[in-house]
């Protein structure tokens, strides 16, 4: 492994997006350690996507659609808020948002950690695949829905619909739910279900009593065909 770091400073205020990504994605596949600081990102969309190295970029200020999205192996600070889609395709490394996150955050994830540190809005964690997502506040309507694998924290409350058709993602929540989706049933909290919480928790930097938490997760009802599941027309 080779101890290289670069340091830079790109200033989206004078250089577009495509250019800030293609010196990012330039070291792609190496063990050279990117440090970058982008200012100006004023809502810009795609930013830190396709990055494929070990690197840390902080954002400072607000993104648009699909900021690191596909992201592997780097970590992604950014020091506001997240439009949709943000870590979209995650596969591994870290992504952390310091203010609030739009739609789909972490959908289709298969690895990495997500950090939202303020509130996360419909669809969090959609169709994730191993993802692990913690959310220091509340999250929207049909949070983790048709979830695979993985694990979504919610410090806050929860809206409808939580894990609607989920398989086996972990989904442990705080505050209140408001209603769970098709399928997902409220599971017995193990001391290793307690443990997993907290190292979870640790990784995010977020301070939370693991002993107010409740557990959910798939019923298997809708694992085989049933035709009571099916309407006939």
């Amino acid at each position: 492994m080779r101890d290289v770091i670069v340091k830079n400073t790109f200033d989206l205020e004078s250089a577009d997006v495509r250019l800030l990504n293609q010196q990012l994605q330039q070291n792609n596949g190496t063990q050279d350690q990117l440090e970058y600081l982008v200012n100006n990102p004023r809502g810009k969309h795609a930013i830190a996507a396709g990055i494929d190295s070990i690197a840390n970029v902080n954002i400072d200020g607000h993104v648009g659609y699909y900021c690191a999205g596909m992201n592997k192996f780097a970590n992604i600070t950014i020091s506001g808020n997240a439009g949709s889609g943000v870590a979209e395709n995650m596969m591994s490394g870290k992504v952390t948002v310091k203010g609030n996150a739009s739609q789909y955050a972490g959908a289709s994830g298969h690895g990495g950690l997500l950090v939202i540190e303020g509130n996360a809005a419909a669809r969090c964690g959609i169709s994730m695949k191993g993802i692990d997502i913690v959310v220091g506040g509340s999250i929207g309507h049909m949070g983790a829905f048709l979830g695979q694998a993985g694990s979504l924290v919610i410090c806050g409350d929860a809206g409808d619909a939580l894990g609607d058709s989920v398989y086996e993602v972990q989904i442990f929540v705080q505050g209140r739910v408001k209603s769970l989706g098709t399928d997902c049933i409220e599971k017995e909290m193990t001391t290793d279900h307690i443990e997993k919480l907290g190292g979870l928790l640790q990784k995010a930097n977020i301070d939370a009593d693991v002993t107010k938490f409740k557990r959910y997760g798939s019923a298997r009802n809708l694992y085989n065909f049933n035709i009571d599941n099916a309407s006939l027309s």
